[in-house]
């Protein structure tokens, strides 16, 4: 008879991608669980066992396949694009610190801007507040508008209506009617950052946030496919005059500056001070009228 030795075989130790598949199938499922079915608009109906939402019910509101995301709360080794992990974060209703968490588990860049960036302080904040009435923002490379005092929010339009997403100047300017009313030279004004828009993505040809806002306005801009199509480029300019026309105050000749955060390219504050007097008194009337 002979004796058949079998042989122990050592389980491999996870790597860091098992570790970080793991952490993000055990986030998912606590946020699944979290959300109830009539916090989702779905209606509770008979035999519910799970506390949240079930599996196929997150598929159903991210608009993903079941077995998917089955695979993805069970740390299946599957790849994960950052338009589905938007909409996973939609369907979970995830805030902005829970969206972040899952993308950083998911080893992706969200597309989408922060609310409330980090490299925004408390001081820079102060220091938009106390150049009223001059017009002032932060925006970071790709044009999104972290910050914002109130004359510039007057100045282009009420910022504060729009979703985070919509506040970046290129989307501003070739999709908002009432930014773009503002434009004394509008063919000048677009072409001008189309080209620096261009310029500036080259540093991040790979980077999904950038992706993701070229593609909106290629889909929802004609404008700026013919010219995105020339491809021209420009550099940031730290110093030159713009004339825009609002419809409270009529003609403003504004110095436009920028102010580098950190290293350049990236975070900036921007602001626009009075090219003559009458610019100056209108901006103030334009300040004042936000209060009122």
């Amino acid at each position: 008879m002979t004796t058949m030795l079998q042989e122990t075989r050592a389980v491999p130790a996870p790597t860091a991608d098992d570790v970080r598949r793991g952490e993000l199938a055990a986030f998912l499922r606590s946020r699944r669980e979290r959300v109830s079915p009539e916090r989702a608009g779905l209606p509770r109906g008979p035999r519910r066992r799970t506390p949240g939402l079930r599996r196929e019910e997150v598929a159903h509101l991210a608009a993903v396949g079941v077995t998917w995301y089955t695979w993805l709360e069970q740390a299946r080794d599957i790849k994960v694009s950052p338009q589905v992990l938007d909409a996973v974060s939609r369907a979970l209703q995830l805030d902005r610190s829970e969206r972040s968490h899952l993308f950083a588990l998911a080893g992706a860049i969200d597309p989408l801007p922060e609310t409330d960036c980090p490299g925004v302080s408390a001081d820079l904040r102060m220091m938009l507040e106390q150049l009223e009435p001059f017009p002032a923002c932060i925006q970071n490379s790709r044009y999104d508008i972290l910050a914002y005092n109130r004359t510039y929010s007057a100045l282009m339009c009420d910022l504060d209506k729009l979703p985070p997403e919509e506040r970046n100047c290129m989307w501003l300017a070739f999709t908002n009617e009432e930014v773009r009313a503002t434009f004394v030279d509008r063919e000048e004004t677009i072409g001008a950052m189309a080209a620096k828009f261009r310029a500036a993505m080259a540093e991040h040809l790979a980077d999904p946030a950038w992706e993701h806002l070229l593609a909106k306005l290629l889909r929802a801009s004609p404008e700026f496919r013919v010219l995105w199509a020339r491809h021209e480029v420009a550099p940031v300019t730290a110093y030159r005059v713009r004339t825009l026309w609002h419809a409270r105050t009529g003609e403003l000749r504004l110095n436009h500056t920028s102010l580098w955060t950190g290293p350049h390219p990236g975070g900036r504050v921007v602001t626009f001070t009075p090219a003559d007097e009458e610019t100056r008194t209108r901006l103030t009337a334009l300040t004042r009228a936000t209060t009122s």
